[in-house]
């Protein structure tokens, strides 16, 4: 039994005055007056709960500003661009509005049906993210695919800066070749300046490496360029997450596009998509910012001065094991070393410069100097 309807009925049923049952539940003898009144003019009706949402709220936003944030949300959406709460308030005060608060654009989206709500996702500060300092100190790039209306499939190269989001390129080929990633970076190049270093995945395109190669032709056009190159770990598609999550912002646009008839038509497409991304679309990375406010409001870094030494170096210690072996990884694969009997339980340092393998002992001496055989598990000791 609810509070109102035992103040009711003691002064209705047992007679008691309104300023004792007021002193007896601790409440005011004024509201107990008003509820005898209401219960006299409603009957039972008075005893529910009332509302007390005030009658007016000036702070509250207002239709015709809850009506635009609407209206921009669907704007966006239908052109399968982002439209974030944050976005939209940044595109709000480019108009001149004077936009409430992300948190009161999402509540008003989810009190009009724009907002699903989802599972509790693991939150951003527990992800380890990593940027570059400036412009230029590295670029980020990858292949993605894309279908033409009747089905054939082609693939589009984005390039991407990691300190701006800057999208450098984004070209389309039917298949592309490393030639072709050399072509796409000459344009870059051109219009961006030449970056410092260069991080891909280890696809055929971008290095030699894993097929026996010695370099594509894109890697020798870093060396030259003396641009350094580095690799994602395999399998681990999260060191290219920029570039990575930039093909699903690209295809959630293209999706509400027309269907690309030819090469020349997608081409078209991305340009205009690179336009809006670059110069327009507010970047909730940057705070807000477009990636060419970013990329133009800071010093660019720059490659070495001339070609960068040609090779792959690197030097390791190790201990000869008891059948009188060390081991050495080459290209993801794992190779023995046959170094002889007599040299069980050495510690030793191998000198590695691509395939050219050299192994001293403690006193610096030579024990083997060889070129490794990439298609060989074992890597015999000639006693000839």
């Amino acid at each position: 039994m609810s509070l109102a309807r035992v103040v009711i009925l003691s002064v209705t049923v047992e007679g008691r005055s309104k300023s004792a049952v007021a002193r007896d539940f601790g409440v005011s003898r004024r509201w107990v007056q008003k509820l005898c009144q209401r219960y006299v003019a409603e009957g039972e009706t008075a005893l529910e709960p009332r509302s007390r949402r005030p009658r007016r709220s000036p702070a509250r936003t207002s239709v015709l500003v809850e009506d635009a944030i609407v209206e921009l949300r669907k704007d966006l959406e239908e052109r399968g661009l982002d439209a974030g709460a944050a976005t939209i308030r940044t595109h709000l005060q480019r108009e001149g509005v004077v936009a409430p608060s992300v948190a009161t654009i999402w509540r008003v989206l989810s009190r009009r049906g724009f907002v699903t709500p989802q599972p509790h996702k693991r939150p951003r500060s527990s992800v380890i993210r990593f940027q570059a300092d400036q412009p230029n100190e590295r670029w980020q790039a990858d292949v993605t695919h894309v279908l033409l209306r009747g089905g054939r499939e082609v693939e589009v190269l984005n390039q991407l800066d990691d300190h701006s989001r800057l999208l450098i390129g984004s070209d389309v080929r039917g298949t592309f070749r490393s030639i072709d990633v050399v072509e796409c970076l000459a344009h870059a190049i051109e219009a961006y300046g030449a970056p410092k270093g260069y991080l891909t995945d280890n696809g055929g395109i971008f290095t030699g490496a894993y097929r026996g190669l010695a370099f594509v032709a894109f890697e020798r056009e870093l060396i030259d360029r003396g641009i350094e190159h580095r690799h994602a770990r395999p399998y681990h598609p999260q060191t290219c997450g920029k570039v990575e999550r930039f093909h699903q912002t690209l295809k959630r646009w293209l999706a509400k596009q027309p269907r690309a008839r030819s090469v020349v038509q997608l081409q078209d497409q991305l340009d205009e998509f690179r336009a809006y991304y670059n110069e327009v679309r507010p970047h909730r990375a940057l705070r807000q910012r477009t990636p060419l406010e970013v990329f133009s409001s800071l010093p660019k870094a720059i490659p070495a001065d001339g070609p960068l030494a040609i090779g792959h170096f690197r030097v390791r210690h190790d201990v000869v094991s008891s059948n009188g072996t060390v081991t050495l990884r080459h290209a993801s694969r794992l190779h023995h070393v046959g170094l002889g009997r007599a040299h069980i339980g050495a510690s030793v340092l191998i000198l590695v410069h691509d395939l050219r393998v050299r192994v001293l002992d403690e006193q610096g001496d030579v024990i083997r100097d060889f070129t490794l055989d990439p298609t060989k598990n074992y890597q015999r000791l000639d006693l000839g």
